[in-house]
């Protein structure tokens, strides 16, 4: 007898669970997902115990009859596909049919669907794989989906699970990423008693962020939104004996991009904050994780990354989504162009807003490293204003065990006085504390549906509004009209202007205006430079020379004139003007140091990337020191020439050049509003 034998269908679905299905997340991912592809408008997911005990979806999307109810079930059976050439194509985010019949081999799982026509709707229970029980049942049009007690029948996988906690965080993050991507459709997280994710539909992406994470993370972003024609279709023709003559040609379409980018003084020590959407599908892509990272090339440090929601918007057939089990990869047809789009919108972005740092924000936005943009947990008690202390029992999301992202409220102190028991005015004092708005607001009248209707869906637009009227009048174009009135120990500029007091770090805003500058004579190969009456010699290691040898013509168009003298000496004889004696030298050694060794695979080495670090290398050394006096005039001509620049908010490595302390911040201090 043979050793090879067809597994088990039973056996087959845990093996295809064990891809699919690794924590309680990746079911709501697969029925969250069901769910919009049916087309559903309001979203309502409980969980228990983090989703080990319970996880329940349900929508009011197309539903099922009985017979697909039943077929669902079954390994590879799908409504989303035909063929195989719809592969090609896919504009569902499930397709493959694997995630239901995976999902119940390793749990217990009840299904009540209905399609809302003539009939009844049925109810059915599946556990481990096997059918239960099916019955006809009175039910609403929609689908609701049950699933109890994970990996109940495989405890080596649910011993793996994480704690609760940490399981609900990533359930909660999950939810809002599906929430942002589809921000017309109404979306909620119910865990235990508590709601941690209440966002009811919306008209715009900027009013889900507001709903979801507030103000303030709201005003750290500013938008982006671009487009471009394709000028080819990704995938080639069909061969003549497969194409229909009464098809027209396909068109290569556009791709689309919108979306919100963090300014450069939020930062990040991982990219754990970075989102991407493809077609409304929530990836992970190495391709856009760099041309993100190269837009913000020498505005921001290089060991940080920013905060970027980014949806794309493309032809179906331009990427393909079948290329990983749980769908969280994806291949491009034309990755040189979708990288290059992404990363000129967003740096294009950046030159046309740009964005002021306030001095305040300034002091607490020091890189922290979190798992993710995760919402506070909500009550189900409207928002109360800041002064009004109240305790709550959700859990914050330190309790998840993640940091904040800017949502950590101020400690609340003591306030003697009753609290408003009456709903209408609890919602009332929510509603003005929102959009600081006239006492007018607080007293109007309570609608019956306010939480979840039209006044809500009004203070969230007015607030959302509120926020991007302050991003556009917090920029810097008013640097060159500013009015200098002095240095602070000879190192920040003071200057003043109708937005309020700046403090220009000199230094680093000479850099900026130096290292574009370079940047621009390097481009048209007209660097200046000056030779040096006695050569300079420096010594460093082999490995050392073996790095210059590999970008000793960088160098030499960068101003530098530099020749080996003996084995392991430099002698320069020529350098940009600006650098000279042991600033000349520490640029040179900072150079080389910071450049990979051969062991690291310099010979690859980026051009364009060797390039900037050689320019930030020599506008750091060459400009304007701290401790160094300027008079008004070189003090006018530095803050006019930073306002030429196109990236006037930081210095190439990364640091913020000016700060506004601006009026309204000044009056508040004050205690005048």
């Amino acid at each position: 007898m043979g050793r090879i034998r067809v597994l088990s269908d039973q056996v087959a679905n845990q093996i295809a669970a064990g891809e699919v299905v690794d924590r309680p997340a990746s079911v709501v991912k697969e029925l969250l997902e069901n769910a919009l592809d049916a087309g559903a408008n309001r979203i309502r997911v409980e969980v228990e115990a983090g989703g080990r005990k319970l996880i329940r979806i349900a929508d009011d999307g197309q539903g099922m009859n009985r017979d697909d109810a039943l077929l669902a079930f079954e390994r590879h059976a799908t409504s989303k596909l035909r063929t195989a050439d719809e592969l090609l194509s896919i504009a569902t985010l499930g397709f493959r049919g694997e995630a239901l019949p995976s999902i119940a081999s390793v749990a217990r799982v009840a299904l009540e669907t209905s399609t809302g026509e003539d009939g009844p709707g049925t109810h059915l229970e599946i556990a481990g794989g096997k059918i239960l029980h099916v019955e006809d049942a009175a039910i609403p049009q929609g689908t609701t989906i049950s699933v109890s007690d994970l990996f109940f029948n495989t405890p080596a996988r649910r011993k793996f699970l994480r704690a609760e906690s940490t399981e609900l965080s990533h359930v909660t993050a999950l939810v809002t990423h599906y929430a942002l991507a589809h921000p017309e459709k109404h979306f909620e997280l119910m865990s235990a008693s508590h709601t941690l994710v209440s966002a009811p539909p919306v008209s715009r992406s900027a009013e889900r962020i507001y709903q979801i994470f507030g103000k303030e993370t709201l005003a750290q972003l500013l938008p982006v939104a671009a487009e471009t024609q394709l000028d080819r279709a990704g995938l080639p023709e069909p061969p003549p004996w497969k194409r229909d003559p009464d098809q027209p040609a396909r068109k290569p379409g556009a791709v689309r991009l919108t979306g919100f980018y963090s300014k450069p003084e939020l930062q990040k020590l991982n990219r754990n904050s970075i989102y991407i959407f493809v077609n409304k599908r929530l990836i992970r892509d190495r391709l856009l994780l760099h041309a993100i990272a190269e837009a913000y090339r020498n505005i921001i440090p290089p060991t940080s990354s920013p905060v970027v929601l980014l949806f794309l918007e493309m032809p179906p057939e331009e990427v393909d989504v079948n290329v990983h089990p749980a769908k969280t990869e994806v291949r491009f047809r034309q990755q040189s162009l979708i990288h290059d789009f992404v990363r000129d919108s967003i740096r294009n972005a950046l030159i046309a807003a740009r964005p002021a740092a306030g001095f305040t924000a300034a002091l607490d936005s020091s890189p922290a490293a979190t798992p993710s943009l995760i919402p506070a947990p909500i009550s189900r008690i409207p928002r109360l204003p800041e002064d009004l202390p109240i305790e709550s029992e959700v859990p914050t999301t330190q309790a998840l065990g993640t940091e904040s992202f800017q949502l950590t409220p101020r400690p609340l102190t003591p306030i003697p006085g009753k609290l408003p028991f009456g709903e209408c005015e609890i919602m009332a004092q929510a509603a003005a504390a929102l959009i600081d708005a006239p006492e007018a607001i607080a007293h109007k009248s309570c609608s019956p549906d306010y939480s979840d209707g039209a006044a809500s869906r009004q203070v969230t637009r007015e607030a959302t509004a509120q926020v991007e009227a302050e991003q556009a009048a917090a920029n810097l174009n008013q640097l060159g009209s500013l009015r200098p009135l002095g240095q602070l120990r000879e190192s920040f500029i003071l200057a003043v202007g109708e937005d309020g007091l700046w403090i220009i770090d000199q230094h680093v805003a000479h850099e900026r205006v130096l290292f574009e500058k370079i940047l621009r004579d390097r481009q048209v190969e007209h660097v200046q430079r000056q030779r040096l009456l006695m050569p300079l010699l420096v010594e460093l290691k082999p490995w050392q020379m073996v790095v210059f040898a590999q970008i000793s013509d960088e160098l030499e168009r960068n101003g530098f004139e530099v020749e080996p003298f003996g084995p392991h000496t430099l002698a320069v004889k020529a350098a940009p003007v600006g650098l000279e004696g042991t600033a000349l030298e520490r640029m040179l050694n900072q150079v080389i140091e910071q450049s990979e060794t051969p062991n690291e695979a310099s010979l690859n080495e980026d051009l364009r990337s060797l390039r900037t670090r050689i320019a930030a290398s020599i506008a750091c050394h060459s400009a304007i020191k701290i401790n160094t006096p300027l008079d008004p005039k070189r003090m006018e001509w530095l803050l006019l020439e930073l306002a030429k620049t196109e990236h006037p908010t930081s210095c190439p490595h990364g640091r913020p050049i000016a700060l506004l302390y601006s009026w309204k911040d000044i009056q508040r201090a004050f205690h005048r509003i």
